[in-house]
């Protein structure tokens, strides 16, 4: 059992949905031999190299690799969120059937409405000197411009409740600093659901999060997606997250995806030593060291890992 399993006992896990029960093969997101090449005052870059995989409703599929293996980089160039004239994209990323690397209009009609981002650092994504309900209220009439002030407040206060913030009509004017790391990323989950996304694109949305408020957002997202259908796009580097949310797992390294496979196969029978060597890096626990003799040890998520 990991670390991560250990504190993520404590929560229900949500149903995942089969695949023969989504209500439509489509996939969401489509992303045909993407590359993502960098301008930068050393020259040119490839940060990613010929991608492809696909996200269909109701399912979660991971990229996961160490920093710098492109897996950010391919999900901010899906959501044409890297900076222009300094990123240069090719391939095919088809979000609901529209391609956003032929069209930049494409991708601002999307972004906001079939796609949400949850970003990495809620500290940085949240602005420090307006409200809570500032800024979900601002995201609610982004999607809906007719809303009232005291309408986008009841849906900003309800969304609060989906996501589990204790007493949300008073937590409406408090500030950023006035919250919990863990309290803070289920504030940006609320932010991205009042696009009404068809899709979610998370990007490292546990790693600031020490384990038992990993696995209640990690619950928290699971539980969602089992009551809307949502499809999504996770970014971790971490492969005890990845095992427990994913349904498929591409792993990355130098731009370029090294495995593919479910979830199982990738942390059960891993073929690559790049995945070996990931899987090793996962703490996992060991017998309970009752005596202090140094007995009980973390050891490999899987055995012979760290050979």
């Amino acid at each position: 059992m990991t670390l991560l399993q250990a504190a993520f006992s404590h929560y229900a896990f949500a149903a995942r949905l089969p695949h023969d029960a989504r209500a439509e093969d489509t996939p969401l997101l489509d992303v045909a031999d993407l590359q993502v090449e960098l301008i930068t005052g050393q020259g040119v870059v490839r940060a990613v190299d010929g991608v492809t995989f696909t996200v269909r409703r109701g399912e979660t599929v991971t990229l996961i690799g160490e920093s710098g293996s492109g897996k950010s980089t391919t999900a901010m160039g899906v959501l044409r969120l890297l900076p222009e004239g300094l990123a240069v994209l090719s391939g095919s990323v088809r979000i609901a059937g529209r391609d956003v690397v032929a069209d930049p209009d494409a991708a601002r009609a999307v972004r906001g409405r079939t796609v949400s981002l949850i970003p990495q650092d809620p500290m940085t994504a949240l602005s420090p000197v307006h409200t809570i309900g500032r800024q979900l209220g601002d995201a609610l009439r982004l999607r809906h411009p007719d809303l009232t002030r005291t309408e986008a407040r009841d849906k900003g206060v309800e969304l609060l409740g989906r996501v589990r913030i204790s007493e949300p009509e008073t937590r409406w004017k408090a500030y950023p600093h006035q919250f919990s790391g863990g309290m803070l990323q289920r504030i940006l989950i609320a932010t991205a659901l009042a696009a009404e996304p068809e899709l979610l694109v998370a990007d490292e949305p546990t790693s600031a999060l020490d384990a038992t408020v990993q696995a209640s957002v990690l619950d928290l997202l699971m539980e969602l997606q089992e009551h809307t259908g949502i499809g999504m796009l996770m970014i971790t580097h971490d492969l005890g997250v990845a095992r427990l949310v994913s349904d498929r797992i591409h792993v990355m390294k130098d731009g370029r995806f090294v495995e593919s496979g479910s979830a199982e196969e990738i942390v059960e029978r891993p073929a690559e030593p790049y995945t070996r060597e990931l899987l090793a890096a996962v703490p996992r626990l060991g017998a309970w060291d009752e005596d202090g003799d140094g007995n009980g040890r973390v050891e490999p998520l899987v055995q012979g890992a760290a050979s």
